[in-house]
């Protein structure tokens, strides 16, 4: 009791997280899933107050993986095991030397790292975990004093949105998020043709029926995670059409008494406990075709929830496997065909656009106007490309997506490759030729890969959605064995609309934002008004309905490293020369701010002096960029100022040169062009 006391008196100025309360906000989603009947039960806990002795990981490596609570998300926990496989890739998720209980810096907070969209980013989280009856109610380690698994499972949940979001998942998207790296999965039933173009809906049935060869990855059993599933597990427990994974903790070759070999694969159920009977159950047949002392050691290695079985059953039993890429302690990709280091890694970030770059699958007619990228290959090698797509990721205060099947949370992808000579490239001619490289289907799969050994060259990729009009942002990464090269094909920029009473004129102007100096981040901020500001002038009504201003904000910086950028257009009050943003709301605005290397606005605004203001989301986001600046100028004006400059430099030649001459004539094209304006405007 006293115990209790002091540590309810030290908790009073621990961390508390104001993004992700220790309340309903962060457990539920809608409550349609099974764990919504706890809302009344749960309260939370420090680890201090769960058990006296807290520490972050066992020192029995056994008793450190994960055992599933009542939480939904074993898909999270089979990628986890690549963590306790690899220190350097848990030292990346986990940083080290993080203050634990009982140290004197302790302040009840910890931090984690997830890759996200080509991007390692922090999540910080306070230690109150959720608890019923005093106990953890989601995953925990199965020794009870360690919690490294609780709390990267509530780091992840915060990243979702809510534990709730938690509930049903991919495998290989989790080892993605753990470990940047690459994971692709197979199908253990038999496959068909990959040549016929299907609908994304037969495709995500067959899910890249890909023969699973175990022979060439064994050598790298020991370093890349492997994880089963299945639709149907004997003894019930999952729900119809949901799959529950499994960890393969180790899988070996051995010998028999009658001298041949067995392949046998240890899997670790996350429920704790074994889900089948079989040949090779305790007491089983299989073990007495083994040597005595084999077969107790083996057996002796089996933890709560395990079980072994051979390849027949394993291959039998099982939907579907999922393997991730080793990654060396350099951050160097290994390839699971080949076993060799990838060490050259590029990458590209893009969008779809509807009615611009989504133009959808082959059979679209439009699949040409998909974004388009040069991979160039300076010499032979084997690569792996990556076309992995975004999810609307909004955390922690807009809540998550609603996501209930696997089909809405993703879009139907595939990529496509053609080796081409560049400077004899002709779009059209390439794409009705077969290419040399794809992915043979569109997936319903955040991530497909292309696994490939490239001759030198330029290789023409598009990347597509299935649907036509659909729109998603991408990243494209390259892995390969020797150097390689990506990059952008740009299309031309949509062209200005010609009007046949209007010419257009087009300057373009450079600026920089400066951190704490002229970087002053979106309206949101007060520092808006330190922003660079290009002053501009109309000088000519615009013709109704025509626009007569168009502005393009271009940021100087690689597809991989954007900021969102956006502008406001402010109109100058009249006599004022200043050129800060006024106080009043802008006339325009290109917003909200967008990942893009560029974003246009085409307006209609009257006679006036305006300014506009370009800007990143964040304040002190520094970098240089290009204003391009249009205006559009009455045509039938332009030709009537060049008639009365010909006329002038006429009466100027003329021997009987005199002032009144030169006047009339002055004044009759001034009228002549007030009468075409009033025409103009009719």
């Amino acid at each position: 009791m006293k115990s209790s006391e002091k540590m309810d008196c030290g908790c009073s100025a621990l961390f508390e997280d104001p993004d992700f309360p220790s309340d309903d906000s962060s457990l539920f989603l809608d409550g349609s899933t099974p764990i919504s009947r706890l809302q009344d039960q749960i309260t939370w806990l420090r680890p201090q107050e769960i058990c006296q002795t807290p520490v972050f990981f066992s020192d029995n490596i056994n008793l450190s993986h994960a055992k599933q609570g009542l939480l939904g998300d074993c898909w999270f926990l089979c990628a986890c095991a690549v963590l306790l496989k690899n220190k350097h890739l848990m030292d990346k998720v986990f940083p080290p030397d993080q203050p634990l209980w009982g140290d004197s810096k302790y302040r009840g907070s910890f931090h984690f790292h997830f890759w996200v969209k080509g991007h390692w980013i922090e999540v910080i989280i306070d230690d109150r975990l959720p608890c019923v009856d005093s106990a953890l109610c989601f995953s925990h380690c199965h020794a009870p004093s360690a919690f490294w698994v609780a709390l990267l499972e509530k780091a992840y949940a915060k990243l979702h949105g809510s534990y709730e979001q938690l509930w049903a998942g991919q495998v290989s998207e989790a080892l993605v998020d753990l470990t940047g790296g690459l994971a692709e999965s197979w199908s253990l039933s038999d496959f068909g043709s990959e040549d016929k173009l299907d609908t994304p809906e037969e495709n995500y049935k067959q899910r890249r029926r890909k023969r699973l060869d175990l022979d060439t990855i064994y050598p790298l059993r020991t370093t890349c995670a492997l994880s089963c599933s299945t639709q149907s597990i004997p003894g019930g427990g999952s729900e119809p059409d949901q799959h529950h994974s499994m960890t393969v903790m180790e899988w070996l070759e051995v010998k028999t008494v009658g001298g041949s070999r067995v392949r046998l694969f240890r899997i670790r159920n996350p429920w704790g406990r074994c889900c089948w009977g079989g040949t090779w159950t305790e007491g089983g047949a299989g073990w007495r075709s083994l040597d005595p002392a084999d077969a107790s050691d083996l057996q002796a290695r089996a933890a709560q929830g395990d079980f072994w079985l051979d390849e027949t059953e394993f291959l039998s039993r099982f939907d579907d496997v999922t393997l991730s890429y080793p990654i060396n302690e350099e951050g160097h990709l290994q390839s699971i065909y080949t076993g060799n280091l990838l060490p050259h890694c590029c990458h590209i970030a893009g969008r779809w656009v509807k009615g611009l770059s989504s133009g959808g699958s082959r059979n679209s007619t439009s699949y040409s106007s998909n974004p388009k990228l040069w991979l160039k290959m300076s010499e032979k090698g084997e690569v792996l490309v990556s076309l992995l797509q975004h999810r609307k990721w909004r955390p922690y205060s807009d809540g998550p997506l609603k996501d209930d099947t696997r089909h809405q949370r993703h879009q139907a992808i595939g990529l496509h490759m053609w080796k081409v000579e560049k400077k004899r490239f002709n779009l059209s001619r390439t794409l009705n030729k077969p290419p040399c490289a794809s992915t043979h289907c569109h997936a319903h799969q955040r991530e497909v890969v292309l696994h490939g050994q490239l001759e030198p060259g330029h290789y023409l990729m598009l990347p597509s959605i299935y649907q036509p009009g659909a729109e998603a942002r991408f990243l494209i990464r390259v892995f390969s064995s020797s150097s390689s090269s990506l990059s952008a094909l740009r299309s031309p920029a949509p062209l200005l609309p010609l009007n046949p009473d209007g010419e257009w004129e087009t300057s373009h102007l450079r600026g920089s934002w400066v951190e704490r100096s002229s970087a002053g981040g979106s309206r949101n901020f007060p520092s808006h008004g330190q922003n660079p500001c290009f002053r501009f002038t109309v000088c000519d009504e615009p013709v109704k309905p025509s626009l007569n201003v168009k502005v393009t904000l271009r940021q100087s910086r690689t597809d991989s490293d954007l900021f969102p950028i956006g502008f406001h257009i402010y109109k100058i009050p009249a006599g004022e020369q200043n050129h800060s943003v006024p106080s009043e709301d802008p006339v325009a605005s290109c917003v909200p701010h967008c990942y893009t290397q560029d974003v246009s606005l085409s307006c209609s605004l009257p006679l006036g002096a305006y300014l506009v203001v370009p800007s990143t989301y964040q304040p002190d986001c520094a970098g240089d960029f290009t204003i391009s600046l249009s205006r559009r100028i009455n045509r039938i004006v332009v030709k009537s100022q060049e008639k009365l400059g010909r006329v002038i430099q006429e009466v100027s030649d003329a021997e009987s040169t005199n002032i009144s001459v030169m006047h009339r004539a002055i004044c009759n094209m001034a009228e002549q062009t007030i009468q075409h304006k009033r025409l103009l405007s009719i």
